[in-house]
């Protein structure tokens, strides 16, 4: 029996949170290069046309006519290097993102990181001195800033999970991490290339790194975010949530049920719990020894509750 999807649609709705950021943003650089094509063959600017509505600016009065700015910027490239580094650092990531949080916080947390740099690139532009002039033209557009965020998230969250960089070294997470944040704000000493990207960067970073420490502590910031994503979502898949039934439960009395019978079934709070002291003792497991040193058991634990985030 062949259970492939039978299109594009059907495999968007079909994959999970990372597969269908990386789809967006590649499908976004596609039609970019399709306008790049029939701009050089018509002699109109297509491509820049379609920037100016889908890049994030630092001008207000031409951010109020276009706020919707804030998300199209996050997932908009128009240089091919700019999109490989940055889907290939989605991919790293958010493996491990979706792997310990699960799909769910993988999404909230590209967007809301990516509304994160934006708003501290449109800030710092609006109030340093140093980009006065340069208000009126600058645009920031990548998904540097999401992918930034989910970095430092996963890095936050499991520090000391071991990864092997170019088949040689093996570092701590918090390494890359740190390495990462350097290395922008080193670019951003003299102001020289690109500083506004590497301020959305840091805002990326900020949240990443603070939405963790919100969640270690029972704070989840995405929890009121996704409901608006499933809705958007919704109008693009055609997929419904089901509408809740109401459920009349008949008291039990001292002899039991209607049938005879007291049925007693644990909690979903304490499914809850013991699915988390479980997953924290898996995920101290990688901290110790990597992930390679679970049992298949443990990983396929580990992979159904990051299905059910």
């Amino acid at each position: 029996m062949n259970n492939r999807p039978a299109n594009l649609k059907e495999l968007f709705i079909n994959s999970d949170a990372l597969t269908r950021l990386i789809l967006v943003n590649v499908g976004v650089f596609l039609l970019v290069i399709i306008f790049d094509i029939l701009g050089a063959l018509s002699g109109f600017k297509i491509t820049g046309f379609f920037v100016s509505f889908t890049a994030l600016p630092t001008d207000g009065i031409t951010l109020l006519t276009r706020p919707w700015t804030f998300v199209t910027y996050m997932f908009l490239h128009t240089d091919f290097m700019h999109i490989l580094f940055n889907m290939l650092w989605l991919y790293f990531g958010g493996m491990l993102f979706r792997e310990f949080l699960g799909n769910r916080r993988l999404l909230g947390v590209y967007l809301m990181g990516g509304l994160s740099g934006g708003f501290l690139y449109v800030l710092i532009y609006n109030i340093s001195p140093a980009f006065s002039e340069v208000v009126p033209f600058s645009k920031a557009l990548g998904a540097s800033a999401s992918v930034m965020a989910i970095l430092v998230g996963i890095a936050t969250f499991r520090p000391r999970y071991p990864v092997q960089l170019f088949f040689v070294l093996r570092v701590p997470l918090w390494g890359v991490a740190v390495f990462a944040v350097l290395l922008d704000l080193l670019a951003l000493r003299g102001l020289q290339s690109n500083p506004g990207g590497h301020i959305a960067h840091l805002g990326g970073a900020i949240f990443g790194f603070l939405y963790v420490r919100a969640l270690m502590v029972g704070r989840d910031w995405t929890d009121d975010f996704m409901p608006m994503v499933d809705w958007v979502e919704n109008l693009f898949t055609g997929k419904r949530r089901p509408k809740m039934k109401t459920v009349h439960r008949q008291k039990a009395t001292a002899s039991g049920s209607q049938s005879g019978q007291m049925h007693t079934r644990p909690s979903r709070r304490t499914t809850a719990r013991e699915n988390q002291a479980r997953m924290d003792e898996i995920l101290d497991k990688i901290s110790r020894s990597g992930y390679n040193s679970l049992s298949k058991e443990e990983k396929e634990f580990l992979f159904k509750i990051s299905k059910e985030e």
